[in-house]
């Protein structure tokens, strides 16, 4: 089988409020939720189908007396969770949280790249347990989107540590996209982030077959949309969104057509009028 690392395997939503999160991503993306808690570790699986693509939990009290937001955060598979945080602050990153093991389920950590944009790195404990991501089915996280303080600082860093390859490169008006591959199939980009955003951050898009339904699902259940939906290169539409928590998010509608990738104006390609200005949140 071949080895998961440098892949993006499992997606985790902090919030204030577990209940309403579980209507509100049911209502918009279609997901199931399966609860799958223990005592005192509340945790719900979101799930496209039967295969679950995420978990949810209570934002932990001390993260919230930090201020620190409701928020997606992405696992990232690693062949070892300890040498790959070690390598981690090697490479000028932050370990947030050590190495830990969720019994019989994963090893995993917390880390800050050194733009402090959050991921986590994981280890399943069985073998096999780490499946590859279907990109492109329903449901399912369709691109992974790094909003950096200098993306070519942040392409390093990466490539170091997850062995990511430079895939196709778009420039436009705010600047260079990065697609970045992994194993040589593209799964995301990222870019050098407005100066008006005051930290780095991973956006997540969330496959859906039509973008318009999905914006005006968002905002009948509570959420808020912050750009599109608009037509990127390549066809595929999406939508910025928060959910009511705050958490920020993306729909993506591939509608058979090639990943997003490159940000131009909505008017170059003949889309819908977006509703906000592009990263006004």
């Amino acid at each position: 089988m071949a080895s998961s690392h440098g892949r993006f395997i499992w997606y985790e939503l902090m919030t204030m409020d577990m209940a309403a999160a579980k209507a509100f991503y049911a209502r918009v993306v279609g997901w199931n939720t399966h609860n799958t808690s223990m005592p005192g570790a509340a945790y719900t699986l979101f799930a496209a189908g039967k295969v679950p693509v995420g978990g949810l939990v209570n934002l932990p009290r001390a993260l919230r007396m930090t201020g620190t937001r409701p928020h997606w955060i992405g696992y990232v598979a690693v062949d070892d969770v300890d040498t790959a945080s070690e390598r981690v602050e090697e490479l000028g990153g932050t370990v947030h949280v050590a190495p830990t093991d969720v019994p019989n389920i994963s090893r995993f950590s917390v880390i800050g790249d050194p733009q402090m944009a959050t991921l986590a790195l994981v280890k399943g404990l069985k073998p096999g347990q780490e499946p590859l991501a279907e990109p492109g089915e329903p449901g399912r996280v369709g691109w992974h989107e790094l909003l950096a303080a200098d993306w070519r600082t942040a392409f390093a860093f990466y490539s170091e540590l997850f062995g990511w390859q430079k895939a196709d490169a778009h420039t436009g008006a705010m600047g260079t996209y990065q697609q970045f591959s992994v194993a040589g199939q593209a799964v995301g980009g990222m870019f050098t982030k407005p100066e008006a955003l005051p930290v780095s951050f991973w956006l997540y898009y969330f496959n859906v077959g039509d973008i318009e339904a999905a914006a005006q699902r968002v905002e009948a259940a509570g959420g808020e949309i912050l750009y599109g939906p608009t037509v990127v290169p390549g066809g595929a539409q999406i939508v910025h969104c928060t959910d009511p928590q705050g958490a920020v998010f993306a729909l993506l509608d591939r509608r058979g057509r090639k990943a997003p990738g490159y940000f131009e104006s909505a008017a170059a390609h003949d889309s819908p009028p977006a509703r906000r200005r592009p990263w006004s949140w």
